[in-house]
């Protein structure tokens, strides 16, 4: 994976470079105009964020039953990077709506649930920090909780009715809409592969260091 990384440094950010020019090639969108163009960044971060989630809670689950430290590191990095993509969908989120339904935020389903999967996966973050002993068990059923949530996310405009569109909007994009749309879904994956893969990294360096502290205590 070291020696690919940089190819994937440089594949994600020439992807990042390149998705503003097949946005701005994309037609805008009949009733909402320039503003829709935030979908290319709003919905690839959400995305990236049940990708995040979905590792976190496989990785709490295998540390759960195996109590490999790897597996811990590789949910706290997730949930780390679930917390950031999340933020992100939600940022951007309020901007579109605010143009498209005439105000920043509405407490219906959708919104809802998703704001409450962002504060779960905070919670998970302030359990690591500041539980104490066995927290990182206590953590890694927080993530299995978080991932357990997750579908009603995605499903909730399908269940209940609410102000967000349907599920159903982005198989039927036309190609001038769908392959930018894809590419920028492909381009938010690689990045959160590139943000995984180093701290990741940083994980294994303070776990060693934290062993040498030990062995000179």
């Amino acid at each position: 994976m070291r020696k690919a990384f940089p190819l994937l440094v440089a594949a994600t950010g020439a992807m990042f470079a390149a998705a503003p020019a097949l946005i701005a090639r994309a037609p805008y969108e009949s009733t909402m105009g320039l503003v829709q163009k935030i979908f290319y960044f709003h919905v690839p971060s959400w995305f990236a964020m049940f990708v995040a989630i979905g590792v976190c809670g496989a990785a709490s689950l295998a540390y759960l039953v195996r109590g490999r430290p790897e597996a811990d590191r590789l949910a706290a990095s997730s949930a780390e990077l679930a917390v950031l993509f999340g933020l992100m969908g939600l940022v951007t989120g309020p901007l579109w709506g605010r143009k498209a339904w005439g105000v920043w935020w509405q407490w219906d389903a959708k919104l809802t649930i998703a704001f409450l999967l962002e504060m779960t996966f905070i919670a998970y973050l302030l359990v690591r920090k500041y539980g104490g002993p066995g927290s990182d068990r206590l953590a890694a059923v927080v993530g299995l909780f978080g991932l357990a949530v997750t579908p009603f996310v995605y499903e909730a405009v399908n269940i209940w009715r609410t102000i967000h569109p349907k599920t159903s909007v982005v198989p039927t994009l036309p190609a001038a809409m769908g392959v930018p749309f894809w590419f920028c879904v492909a381009a938010y994956l690689l990045l959160y592969l590139v943000l995984l893969t180093l701290r990741l990294e940083l994980g294994r360096r303070e776990a060693a260091l934290d062993a040498l502290y030990l062995e000179e205590g």
